[in-house]
């Protein structure tokens, strides 16, 4: 491969091309010929098709329309109806950016407008749905991109680089080494270390938010190396996956981050909200917002089912996991046809409110390594209409006696989900109507769910298409803006849904509410995702009657535990104990070795023993610091 670029010039009119570069694993090219770029008679097609590698003709910087006059044009050129509000221009990769209430009328019929603005401004337009609600923060973190444009092409140039000329090791030895650096036999600090002779890999790299003494990956393994590192793969947006990526780069990590592109947004407000609790909290953070910044910088966004290569010798391919907004499970292909893994991260083998259910169909599989956060006997799920039915009786229990009803959530996927639940049932009447205040990052995580509508299930997509639909519109919900809406919801509101991170009762604003409402009997607590050992919510979930908190710098107080607790486990992301077992049998094609990872470690081993006496495969349970030979 080392070569490839020459190849490509090789096929192409050597007067043709100005430039040519990488973008990640794309090839980039340039011209400044006008009609070339407009009309190439299939040329650049005929090479795709011949080395099997994405291309993309773009006009050279030096003949595209000059910004003002080009915005104008746009603005003639697209329909009023399209509700555009936003035009961003990209000057090093001659790309604008087009955000649009309507895409669709955006793109036109068969792509007619997006072809008379190439052709009247020679610049690319790429077309971005304009979210159904505002968030600063949002366009803050998408700004990172556009500010840092230049930095951007040099750094997806070099990591093209290294993927097609950057062999630096052995090509002739193989063998494929997976250390389990964080999440064995443990929910919590998910990573793996992924190494073959020329590659070394990341996958996830998260916090332990529920543990105070070992919260983070072992990444002084002598296994990990962090110069060493290629790659980061982050399968969701969940701070015990991506909550340590961000130290990474604190320590002069400079390579690239794969992931979806709701996952590189949510996880952005995510990890800024980690860093404001810890400050809230006294603690010094462990990385910076400018951390955080630099892990966007170096973000490269995929789609589901789009192939791509990361290194010289790996290639992945992200399918959708059914547990949040973006989620992936990665397909990894190592070698000339070497190895095939499944890694799923977090997944959800059912439909939901939100998402469709878990891929099982895959080009090759032979190691599969699976989650098992609800992976023992004990752990049936109830089904969906009765955790739906579950929710609406405590609520209406709850405003009856007067009490208000706190639900922590994460902020991403429970929050949604249980919104969505909420409006269907005050929708179908099942539900009278009640106030629904949304506190912590929920509001703006909800916001990037409106933007990415194609990775949400069909029915949301068509409600979303709609404003006088859409779920996350309804009147019911109010955002929770600062400390004194906060104390007015408690002090002055009566009987209400509060929706509050974190989703575990360890720390956020759920922590705050409970503070006030904890010793009152009328009030109710409900737990809708999974509660890790250590939390706040896993020992308020066993039978504490009380919990301490702290009052200025040194003092504790003292807060009892009056208010009715109850548990929905069937609204988590996870899937329980029959739908990890469906997923492995109905995987296509049957791997033939199984890693279970991500569980109490109970749970990893009786889920690992089920499946080796079903299935006759081999099962392992590794444990936090193992390391196994997989090739």
């Amino acid at each position: 491969m080392a070569d490839i670029l020459k190849e490509v010039l090789g096929k192409l009119p050597k007067t043709k091309i100005s430039d040519a570069g990488f973008e990640g694993a794309n090839i980039v090219l340039y011209t400044k010929d006008k009609d070339f770029f407009l009309n190439n008679k299939g040329l650049i097609k005929e090479i795709v098709n011949d080395i099997k590698k994405r291309i993309e003709l773009r006009p050279d910087p030096s003949i595209t329309l000059e910004l003002e006059k080009a915005e104008q044009v746009i603005k003639q050129v697209l329909p009023k109806e399209a509700g555009v509000e936003k035009i961003q221009f990209d000057p090093q990769r001659s790309c604008v950016i087009i955000e649009a209430e309507k895409p669709g009328l955006a793109i036109g019929k068969r792509g007619s407008i997006l072809r008379e603005i190439r052709k009247k401004t020679l610049w690319v337009p790429i077309v971005q749905r304009k979210p159904a609600l505002k968030s600063k923060l949002i366009e803050n973190i998408r700004g990172v991109l556009y500010q840092e444009s230049d930095y951007r092409r040099k750094f997806l140039n070099k990591t093209g680089r290294r993927i097609y000329d950057g062999w630096i090791r052995d090509k002739k030895k193989q063998w494929i080494r997976l250390s389990v650096l964080g999440g064995g036999r443990q929910v919590g600090r998910s990573c793996l270390l992924l190494q073959t002779p020329e590659s070394r890999v990341l996958f996830d790299c998260g916090v332990d938010v529920a543990n105070d003494k070992d919260p983070y990956p072992f990444l002084e393994s002598p296994d990990f190396n962090i110069k060493e590192l290629d790659a980061v793969v982050l399968s969701h947006s969940h701070l015990d996956h991506c909550g340590f990526i961000p130290y990474l780069f604190k320590y002069g990590y400079r390579g690239p981050v794969y992931c979806t592109a709701p996952t590189r947004d949510v996880s952005s407000l995510l990890l800024l909200d980690y860093v404001k609790i810890m400050r809230s909290e006294g603690e010094d953070p462990i990385f910076t917002s400018e951390e955080i910044k630099e892990m966007v910088k170096h973000t490269v966004t995929l789609d589901y089912k789009e192939v791509t290569d990361i290194t010289p010798d790996i290639r992945i391919t992200l399918y959708n996991a059914g547990h949040i907004l973006g989620s992936a499970m990665v397909h990894i292909h190592v070698g000339n046809g070497l190895h095939n893994l499944l890694y799923t991260g977090d997944m959800k083998f059912g439909r939901t409110s939100l998402l469709g259910p878990a891929a099982t169909k895959f080009p090759r599989l032979e190691t599969l390594i699976i989650e098992s956060t609800y992976g023992g006997r004990q752990n049936i799920l109830p089904s969906k209409h009765k955790c739906d039915l579950d929710l609406a009786r405590y609520i209406t229990k709850t405003i009856k006696r007067g009490g208000k009803i706190l639900i922590p959530v994460l902020g991403s996927g429970r929050a949604q989900e249980v919104m969505v639940i909420i409006e269907k049932l005050v929708r179908s009447g099942k539900l009278d109507r009640v106030p629904v205040y949304i506190d912590g990052m929920v509001w703006d995580i909800t916001a990037i769910h409106t933007a990415y509508p194609e990775y949400l299930n069909s029915k949301i997509r068509r409600q979303i298409f709609h404003k006088d639909q859409n779920p996350f519109l309804a009147d019911i919900f109010k955002q929770v803006g600062s400390r004194k809406e906060r104390k007015q919801i408690l002090e002055e509101v009566g009987s209400c849904v509060i929706l509050a991170t974190s989703g575990m009762l360890v720390g956020g604003p759920s922590v705050e509410y409970l503070k006030e409402l904890a010793e009152d009997p009328k009030n109710s607590l409900v737990f809708v995702c999974y509660q890790g050992e250590g939390s706040l919510g896993k020992k308020i979930q066993r039978g504490d009657k009380q919990f301490a908190v702290k009052v200025g710098a040194k003092k504790q107080e003292v807060i009892k535990v009056n208010l009715e607790i109850n548990t929905i486990d069937g609204f988590t992301g996870h899937s329980g104990r029959k739908q990890l077992m469906n997923f492995v049998y109905k995987c296509n094609p049957k791997p033939k070795k199984m890693f279970v990872v991500h569980g109490e470690s109970s749970r990893c081993l009786d889920f690992a023993s089920s499946i080796h006496k079903g299935l006759r495969m081999e099962t392992i349970s590794p444990k936090n610091l193992e390391a196994y030979r997989i090739r």
